[in-house]
């Protein structure tokens, strides 16, 4: 008897969270695609849980950490440096100079 009440009332708890919808966490993730000066393409993912920018970039996953800036946002880490302001998007890795990059 245990086990069948457990089943319902995992079964209504389902129900009830797909007639409520998605949860606000996924309504704000986000993900842009850019092409750079250089030829370089990234990927990037914000998470509304997280203050961290998630870059997918030659072929690596590399997470960035936000950094302080004077305007815009700043993200930096594995080697790799993304500034977003709005005068536009920039980024900086593999040793290579910063260059200016646009959303596909």
């Amino acid at each position: 008897m245990n086990r069948r009440k457990a089943i319902i009332s995992g079964a209504v708890i389902f129900v009830a969270g797909i007639a409520t919808g998605p949860s606000p966490t996924f309504a704000q993730t986000s993900f842009q695609s850019y092409r750079c000066a250089d030829g370089s393409q990234f990927i990037v993912g914000f998470f509304g849980y997280d203050p961290r920018a998630h870059l997918q970039i030659d072929g690596r996953a590399v997470t960035l950490g936000r950094r302080p800036a004077l305007s815009g946002s700043r993200y930096s880490g594995g080697g790799v440096t993304l500034k977003i302001t709005r005068s536009g998007t920039t980024i900086k890795h593999a040793k290579r100079p910063a260059t200016a990059c646009e959303l596909i």
